[in-house]
């Protein structure tokens, strides 16, 4: 049986992340990211990058004897790897500056061995004051596998508008 092969155009279409800006999402629109198992490398790796040698997250035998029963990740931890997770949809290509932080609540525990994942509900897009710039205020849930709800922040973006105002 013969088979059919895609004809190849002279000049090759270059394909990757797609190339966002703040037009692309409007008030309501909701981002859902890839998931992320954690492991133990990640707890030994953002201790030593960040000095929080906690207890809590590094050693077995005091963490056993606790609420959780084992060790458990950061909380900082788990917000930058929410904040890492959506940087990779694409639709942060075009970030000017990163404009802040606010209402973060840690609601359950990670885990090692724990997926998690991220949805991120644009609350406001806005023209910013600065030409051709935009502002995104995005409220960030960060869940595990079984879908609990382990934090939610909110966290504020500059972005690029196609149009230069």
């Amino acid at each position: 049986m013969p088979t059919e092969t895609a004809a190849r155009p002279d000049t090759p279409t270059i394909k990757g992340r797609p190339d966002r800006y703040w037009e692309d999402l409007v008030a309501g629109d909701i981002i859902q990211t890839a998931g992320m198992t954690i492991t133990d490398a990640h707890l030994v790796n953002w201790a030593g990058l960040t000095g929080d040698l906690v207890s809590l997250h590094l050693d077995e035998t005091y963490a056993a004897q606790t609420q959780f029963g084992q060790r458990i990740a950061h909380g900082p931890l788990t917000l930058s790897l929410g904040l890492g997770l959506m940087s990779q949809t694409g639709y942060f290509s075009n970030v000017v500056a990163w404009l802040g932080l606010d209402a973060v609540r840690a609601s359950a525990p990670v885990f090692i061995g724990d997926t998690i994942h991220a949805a991120g509900h644009l609350v406001e897009a806005r023209r910013s004051s600065k030409p051709g710039m935009g502002i995104w205020a995005i409220d960030y849930e960060i869940f595990k596998q079984d879908e609990t709800r382990v934090m939610t922040f909110r966290s504020s973006f500059m972005i690029q508008t196609r149009e230069t105002d």
